[in-house]
């Protein structure tokens, strides 16, 4: 029985081992694809994607008639019509020599980096020219970045005008949160879609004048009675009917310029919410992920304002990380080749019990590279250096216990109390050590939280770990 404990643990450790250093692949499309989560990397080591954002120093055209009203819909115009018309044209530029000035450019520089937050980019660099109002941006290489960095150059400038007159009847300041949100269709009586919203929500003021505009922008239905007479030799017959005729006026909602809907209203809203559909009801995993990105995108970019001024992307480039593939396998070659000769020691040093630590270290190391991934690491070359600490700290704690246990005849009773004594021990040596720690995880600057994050699920996993396998495979050995 005893013997059967141990092999059990064994195969467990073995296939974890396998699952850490192999991975599972599953037959997906006609390949083979690992589902276990990668490794996620640091710019240091995976490269990063540079971004450079300058003040837009173009003017834009515009159309504008005798009333010098601006013309909409002028862009199919020749200069013969306009002349014909007597509309004169302008070069407008975009950003005024009022607006450029060091406050307007560290707003932007504010508002970028809470939009790279609420995007999940943590881990950024962004330097302002104040004088000039050049930003640099400097993030992480993934599969994300070219939405993210679409998003950086965009204004966010919100407008609802009405289509006729283009009043501008409400704009960013009336804008309180925006967001996501879900919803079934079951409006078929096959199967149900899921639809995707633009949730708006506005300010107190912003509230009411979304009641007042969607009063007087609804549809309105008029009636008219025809009488129609039919003519018989003795009697004349009058039909009155009634023609129903739909008459409607319009807003026009855009963002940075852009139309993105016209439409009129079928009920006055009063509780201060727009919600808008983004595309249609679906089903398709794949559609609907697309529909929520789109959606997200415009989220975040109502949520965190308007920028004061207009930049325009002059350079998107990738960097490189200057550590190769090479050089990382070299490291890993080193590390793997030191664990190779801890185990020889341990298993010299301490025969059969030595070889359960051995097994004991292997199947620490793989749950901890595990443990890395699914916790959504960021490996940078601070963090390698940190599981390098933490498969020395392990070596230390199996040689300490073990230490303790050799001056003994093992049994259950002494297992357990070298167990709690070496806990002890070690633990409150390493007490500085987990401070540090704590505060190393909720630092900014990603080599240092990077390492700060490998060592406190190093530090979490190694107090678990031993205390259900290591302490199990003891007590097994030294059960009779």
């Amino acid at each position: 029985m005893r013997k059967i404990k141990i092999l059990t643990i064994i195969l467990a450790i073995v296939l974890v081992t396998m699952v850490a250093f192999w991975g599972i692949y599953v037959p997906t499309q006609n390949r083979m694809e690992n589902k276990v989560e990668g490794y996620s990397y640091a710019m240091d080591l995976k490269g990063s994607r540079n971004i450079r954002l300058k003040v837009d120093d173009s003017s834009k055209t515009i159309i504008k008639d005798k009333e010098g009203k601006e013309v909409e819909n002028s862009q199919n115009l020749t200069e013969e019509e306009i002349a014909e018309k007597g509309y004169t044209k302008e070069e407008i530029p975009y950003n005024t020599q009022e607006v450029k000035k060091e406050e307007n450019y560290k707003q932007v520089k504010k508002i970028i980096e809470q939009r790279l937050k609420q995007m999940g980019v943590n881990n950024y660099i962004i330097k302002l020219d104040g004088q000039a109002g050049d930003i640099v941006v400097e993030i992480p290489e993934n599969a994300t970045t070219d939405a993210i960095v679409s998003n950086l150059g965009t204004t966010g400038k919100f407008e609802i005008i009405d289509s006729q007159t283009n009043e501008v009847l409400m704009d960013n300041k009336d804008i309180q949160l925006a967001n996501v949100m879900y919803g079934s269709d079951s409006s078929t009586t096959t199967q149900s879609g899921t639809m995707v919203y633009l949730n708006i929500e506005f300010t107190k003021e912003g509230t009411k004048k979304l009641e007042d505009i969607s009063n007087q922008y609804r549809k309105t239905e008029n009636s008219e009675g025809v009488k129609n007479t039919d003519n018989t030799e003795n009697t004349e017959n009058t039909e009155e009917t009634q023609n129903t005729e739909t008459t409607e006026k319009k807003i026009t909602m855009k963002i940075d310029d852009q139309e993105i809907m016209s439409t009129s209203f079928d009920e006055t809203l009063k509780t201060g919410k727009l919600q808008l559909s983004i595309g249609s009801s679906t089903t398709d995993t794949t559609t609907l992920q697309g529909y929520v990105a789109q959606a997200t995108n415009m989220a975040i970019v109502l949520d965190n304002g308007k920028m004061p001024v207009k930049y325009q992307i002059q350079e998107n480039k990738y960097i490189a990380s200057d550590i190769t593939s090479d050089e990382l396998q070299m490291v890993v070659y080193i590390m793997i080749g030191i664990i190779a000769i801890s185990f020889i020691l341990l298993m010299i040093k301490y025969r059969f019990m030595g070889i359960l630590g051995a097994i004991s270290y292997i199947g620490f190391t793989a749950l901890f590279l595990l443990l890395i991934r699914y916790a959504n690491v960021s490996l940078s070359i601070e963090g390698i250096l940190g599981i390098a600490i933490i498969l020395i700290l392990n070596n230390l704690f199996i040689n300490q216990l073990f230490g303790k246990l050799k001056k003994h005849k093992i049994d259950e009773r002494i297992v357990k109390n070298k167990v709690k004594e070496t806990y002890q021990e070690f633990f409150i040596k390493i007490v500085p050590i987990c401070i540090a720690v704590i505060i190393f995880c909720f630092m900014q600057w990603e080599p240092i939280s990077s390492f700060g994050m490998v060592m406190f699920w190093g530090i979490a996993l190694m107090a678990i770990y031993h205390f259900i396998i290591t302490n199990n495979l003891l007590k097994i050995k030294a059960s009779k």
